[in-house]
């Protein structure tokens, strides 16, 4: 039997030694610190990891956390969503996004050409240098093939970037396959539609894109995720992962309710009904913000790991 112990702070104490006393805790800092550790085994059992984050996420300083995780090797499939893409590429490209107010004047913000993300501001600027770029390297991607899976084609972004921040950056440099399930969305979504009106046989292949992450790995491969935030990201692993027999390990992190009946807010037990995660997985959703979160299992982890 377990009991509630009461966290003891010390000068000069260790993210490490914090998260350490979070064990018994209780509430979702108990939760954490099993979310931590699922990962560390997920890493030392040598399973397949599926990392899956959401737009906002990279909107935010949570970047070049993302970028890390992947050159440390906590990624072996990277699953996100087309306002990643975008934002990636925009930041690599010199942007800076400004720290707002979740109460600003939206209408004054829209004649003053910026865009809001939560209290992150993101101006008009930036898309436009982004769109002037991504004419020219469709242009030259144009060039060497016709038809484009999305892993390949974010391979080739990444490696025109060069900034080590850079989450496409580092799955190129590591030859980490990126998976965007919606990538027809977003100002990129836009780019493919101008650039497809000049180019009728210019094609992103999501079709064989789903055929290539069913076959990334067998039923008797060990396969773990770790899931930030929900939409198409999360669930495109986790529905993938189906006819692999599911996930051995899962952490969720999200601020979404189970309630909502959203794949979002379902938790990592609602997804064993459906065979996505193992029933004898370990697993656990963490209810909270990534911003806040990640980053103390991420050190902890790198830690652990000595990563």
């Amino acid at each position: 039997m377990d009991f509630i112990k009461d966290v003891i702070y010390n000068k000069n104490i260790s993210v490490k030694n914090l998260i350490e006393q979070y064990d018994n805790l209780g509430l979702q800092a108990s939760k954490l610190k099993k979310a931590a550790e699922i990962i560390i085994k997920m890493k030392k059992s040598g399973a397949k990891i599926y990392f899956t984050f959401t737009s906002n996420m990279v909107s935010s300083g949570l970047r070049g956390l993302f970028a890390q995780a992947i050159e440390k090797g906590l990624a072996d499939i990277v699953i996100t969503t087309t306002g990643s893409i975008e934002e990636d590429i925009m930041k690599a490209l010199g942007e800076k996004f400004i720290l707002g107010s979740f109460k600003a004047d939206d209408v004054e913000l829209y004649e003053k050409g910026m865009n809001r993300i939560g209290n992150i501001y993101v101006q008009n600027q930036s898309y436009e240098k982004f769109e002037a770029h991504m004419q020219n390297f469709l242009e030259d991607i144009y060039k060497k093939q016709k038809i484009w899976k999305t892993p390949e084609f974010l391979k080739e972004i990444g490696l025109s970037l060069k900034d080590k921040n850079s989450f496409l950056y580092q799955a190129a440099k590591n030859n980490i396959p990126i998976y965007n399930p919606a990538i027809t969305d977003g100002a990129l979504g836009f780019q493919f539609f101008l650039f497809k009106n000049k180019h009728p046989d210019f094609q992103i292949d999501i079709i064989n894109d789903f055929k290539d992450l069913v076959f990334q790995v067998t039923r008797d491969d060990q396969k773990g995720i770790i899931a930030l935030g929900g939409g198409t990201s999360k669930h495109y692993a986790i529905l993938s992962s189906t006819i692999s027999g599911g996930m051995d390990y899962a952490v969720y992190i999200t601020t979404a309710r189970q309630d909502s009946g959203s794949a979002s807010g379902a938790t990592t037990q609602e997804a064993k009904s459906w065979g996505k995660i193992k029933s004898n997985s370990d697993a656990i959703t963490v209810n909270g913000d990534v911003s806040i979160i990640f980053p103390l299992i991420f050190a902890y982890v790198c830690d652990k790991l000595n990563l």
